[in-house]
């Protein structure tokens, strides 16, 4: 005597009642023949017909535990409140077994996790058989966090029905709370070669696959979810997730737009929608889904977080650090708000380097606040004959980072040190599949928690753990507050101290960091002799091109920096280049400028500071292979300050185009002077506003001379200690050892 499969169930969860409780909450057993027309009326689901007659009958007969439990069971399909009556149904029914299951059902839906245990232990003790109790006392078991206990339900459940695609399921995710996702995922494909139809068991393996980094095959089972069960909202969301990592955007828009045909006033979705058409550089829709997402939740701090790194790309930097302060406020423990609040003071010369320092330093007191117990003795050999140098990046890809690490990896010496990736990122291309064999494991750290990821490098004995990251997108700086390698050094990805208390070293050159600056790092500086940096070589093979201002009879300036670097004292000084040269231009292109509405904001600012829009080209983003070709089309490109290119300014040295920078007085700033004089062009570097104009003017105008360099620029820089990746991977390794061999000294 049950409802319909497909029928809510009556224990109040919500869901389907063949994915909760099979029905058995409410089933009356036999009935003494006075009361079979109210079991009648139960089959033919009167449930208020039921309800008053019962009552009547309970009253009458108040020993009767039938009479109760026929009125509990009609409460419940009702939806009423059935507690008092299964309470007086298990008391005056001590040894009926389903007595005290049915008190469990409606315990656990009002939130009484610990006496619905109880009410389930005591059914089982008098019906060890009973698989629905088994089942349910795991339900309840994995609500109160006992994960190992709730498997070790479902296990007996199942030990006595195999063929439950529920208990599988619900296996499937104990496991999963256990961090036993291969265990999980056989449990979740058992519940669906029971049930093909079972589309909460597509929708839980889609979500492990996820966790684990493997994004293909979870599309696969969010898609099969969505097919039996169009509206399942979640599974949309996060089918958008998986194809966002995957880097497929416009599919990714689609599944968030579903999903808001389901759910119109879900913030979340407004607000994934958002971050994917940023990803598309479709910036004032994506400030709107952002908007819409805080109309509806308006302390949304992920929301907040969101505008702040369109407003970053807008070059709002003011409004951007307003915003992640807002979420901030919101959320004082979030980490990537705090990430990127660092990140972008960079951009700015208005805040001093001890703000900036106290701002880290707020960081690296949130991380070790998270840790429970840091890691103070370590798995690996004191005298090691290689050391084991771990690597954490989201960036092992085609990506700044990727192209300064491609070709250092070939040269490192696999007698001298031994290479384990940590990925954060489980999307992999091209780049990713060329350095891989440079590794010796490669270990994902996607969906492991910060405990766990520092678990597992610290089972692997590493010696050096290397940040690649910083606080840059998809870091892992929290793992590095656990301390799971008794060295930790932050390099190449970013371009400031991490506040991570857990850091022992940042690696640096002397030109990017005078000794006078040392004091704005919270960790001990290590100077590599030439540069920190070496450059991998474009795979794409292009010649450099004759000088465009030959044929062209003008000087073209370029930039091919971000928008959010260029703020007006930039633009301003190269108004006063532009006026002091007659007929030059500037060519300007970045992904930011391909949305028409951003570009015509940069014209009107450029009209405003003395720039006639005619002497500029506005450009938006292309792949790789055009925008190197693009620089037939620059004579010398001008640098930003105080955030100046990197892998821009390399990739210009090698398509024959120098860069004239500005130094600065922090590692960010002068990272183009260090890039320069590693290339052996310190005449490109400037100290001051007017010395860049001057330098512009004078390099700009020597045409014969600026061919020449142009043609032969690519054989300099190629063997200078920029493009040496041998001469560079010799420093690394004496770096990473001298590291190494001041750990044992200072440890005695």
């Amino acid at each position: 005597m049950k409802p319909g499969r497909n029928d809510p169930c009556s224990c109040g969860s919500g869901k389907k009642f063949k994915h909760c409780c099979e029905g058995k909450a409410v089933t009356t057993g036999p009935a003494p023949a006075d009361f079979s027309p109210l079991v009648a009326l139960y089959n033919t689901r009167r449930y208020a017909e039921l309800e008053s007659r019962a009552r009547a009958l309970a009253a009458r007969y108040p020993g009767s535990g039938f009479a109760w439990k026929l009125l509990g069971a009609a409460l419940q399909m009702q939806g009423k409140d059935a507690l008092a009556a299964f309470q007086k149904t298990a008391a005056l029914m001590p040894g009926d077994a389903e007595a005290h299951f049915n008190l469990g059902v409606v315990q656990k839906g009002r939130g009484l996790l610990n006496e619905a245990a109880a009410s389930y232990r005591r059914a089982l003790q008098l019906n060890p058989n009973y698989a629905e109790a088994h089942g349910n006392l795991g339900n309840v078991l994995k609500d109160l966090g006992q994960f190992d206990e709730a498997a070790a339900s479902y296990l007996r459940a199942l030990k006595i029905r195999p063929d439950s695609a529920d208990t599988h399921n619900n296996l499937g995710t104990a496991l999963k709370d256990l961090g036993r996702y291969d265990d999980a995922l056989a449990s979740y494909r058992r519940a669906i070669a029971i049930d093909p139809n079972f589309a909460d068991a597509c929708y839980n393996l889609g979500n492990v696959l996820k966790d684990i980094g493997q994004l293909e095959e979870a599309s696969d089972y969010y898609r099969k979810a969505v097919t039996i069960r169009p509206d399942l909202y979640d599974a949309h969301i996060n089918l958008g997730n998986v194809l966002k990592g995957l880097g497929r955007f416009d599919p990714a828009v689609a599944c968030y737009r579903r999903a808001l045909e389901i759910n119109p006033d879900s913030a979340e979705a407004h607000n994934n929608l958002g971050s994917v058409l940023k990803e598309l550089n479709q910036l004032d829709a994506a400030m709107a889904c952002y908007r819409r997402a805080l109309e509806i939740k308006p302390d949304f701090p992920e929301a907040h977080g969101n505008i702040g790194s369109v407003l970053t790309d807008l070059g709002d930097i003011d409004g951007a650090i307003e915003s992640y302060r807002r979420a901030l406020a919101l959320k004082p423990g979030y980490f990537d708000a705090q990430s990127s609040l660092l990140f972008i003071l960079n951009y700015t010369a208005r805040l001093t380097p001890e703000f900036r320092l106290d701002e880290a330093r707020r960081y690296g007191r949130m991380a070790d606040s998270r840790v429970t117990a840091r890691y103070s003795n370590w798995r690996c050999a004191t005298r090691p004959e290689r050391l084991r140098i771990g690597m954490v990046s989201g960036d092992l890809r085609n990506h700044p980072v990727g192209y300064f690490l491609e070709s250092l990896l070939a040269q490192l010496d696999p007698a001298r040190v031994e290479l384990i990736a940590y990925p954060t990122r489980p999307a992999s291309d091209a780049l990713t599949a060329r350095i891989k064999p440079c590794f010796a494991a490669w270990k994902p750290l996607t969906g492991k928690s910060d405990a766990e990821a520092a678990r597992l490098i610290h089972a692997d004995g590493v010696h050096v753990l290397l940040d690649l990251s910083g606080h840059t997108a998809l870091n892992r700086l929290p793992v590095f507050a656990w301390k799971p390698a008794p060295v930790q050094a932050a390099w190449l990805g970013y371009f400031a101290t991490t506040g991570v208390a857990g850091m022992d070293y940042l690696i640096a050159d002397r030109v990017g960091v005078p000794d006078d600056q040392r004091a704005y790092f919270t960790e001990t500086l290590w100077y590599l002799p030439d540069t920190r940096l070496c450059f991998s070589p474009p795979e794409i093979d292009l010649p450099v091109a004759p000088l465009p201002a030959i044929s062209n009879g003008h000087v073209t300036f370029g930039c091919f920096q971000n928008l959010a670097k260029v703020e007006d004292e930039v633009l301003a000084i190269w108004a006063n280049i532009l006026t002091a040269m007659p007929g030059s231009r500037l060519r300007w292109q970045c992904k930011q400028l391909g949305d028409p509405a951003v570009a015509g904001q940069m014209l009107q600012r450029l009209r405003h500071l003395g720039i006639d829009p005619a002497r500029v080209t506005l450009l938006g983003g292309v792949p790789r292979a055009a925008y190197l070709a693009a620089h037939a089309e620059v004579d010398l490109m001008l640098d930003t300050f105080p955030y100046p290119g990197g892998t821009t300014t390399c990739e210009a040295l090698w398509m024959g185009v120098p860069t004239l920078t500005l130094a600065g007085d922090t590692l960010l700033s002068r990272q183009g002077a260090s890039l320069l004089t590693a290339a052996g062009l310190e005449d490109w570097i400037a100290t001051s506003g007017a010395d860049y104009v001057a330098r512009a003017l004078a390099l700009a105008g020597d045409l014969p001379r600026l061919s020449a360099l142009r043609a032969g620029l690519r054989a300099q820089v190629r063997t200078s200690p920029l493009f040496d990746e041998r001469r560079f991977a010799h420093n690394l390794e004496d770096a990473l050892w001298g590291m190494w061999r001041a750990r044992t000294e200072a440890a005695g």
